[in-house]
């Protein structure tokens, strides 16, 4: 998990997949912390993607940095948790402009059952599962 962790911490930017209906959608995303040793992400609660996520919770990330790419298919799973959502916060001071933990629309979400696998045109593809 702590691989999959830097990765994406590296990369800065990578794209969450959902499901709307029947038609997907990718959006940047840039959060990604460890809290209680699973892998969070951030978003807002009034926000498509968090009504995306509520209808239907796998969803899948990826990202590309030095020749390697990384896709995550998880399910993602709603931590209503002030500390989860504080946690998130305070390794994302810039998003406090934005949000609060307190504010009713932070939503944080851990991933759970996920399969990461890393891959390049110059070796095997690694997979990860936590």
């Amino acid at each position: 998990m702590n691989k999959v962790k830097d990765f994406l911490k590296d990369v800065g930017t990578y794209y969450l997949a959902t499901v709307d209906g029947d038609q997907p959608r990718v959006r940047p995303f840039g959060t990604v912390n460890e809290f209680e040793g699973k892998l969070y992400i951030q978003t807002g609660k009034s926000k498509d993607v968090a009504k995306q996520i509520a209808a239907n919770p796998k969803v899948e990330l990826s990202a590309f940095k030095d020749g390697q790419w990384i896709r995550v298919a998880c399910k993602l799973v709603e931590d209503d948790r002030r500390e989860a959502r504080k946690s998130m916060l305070d390794a994302y001071p810039n998003l406090r402009g934005m949000y609060s933990e307190d504010d009713g629309n932070t939503v944080v979400y851990y991933m759970e059952d996920a399969t990461a696998t890393i891959s390049s045109f110059t070796a095997a593809p690694e997979v990860i599962k936590f």
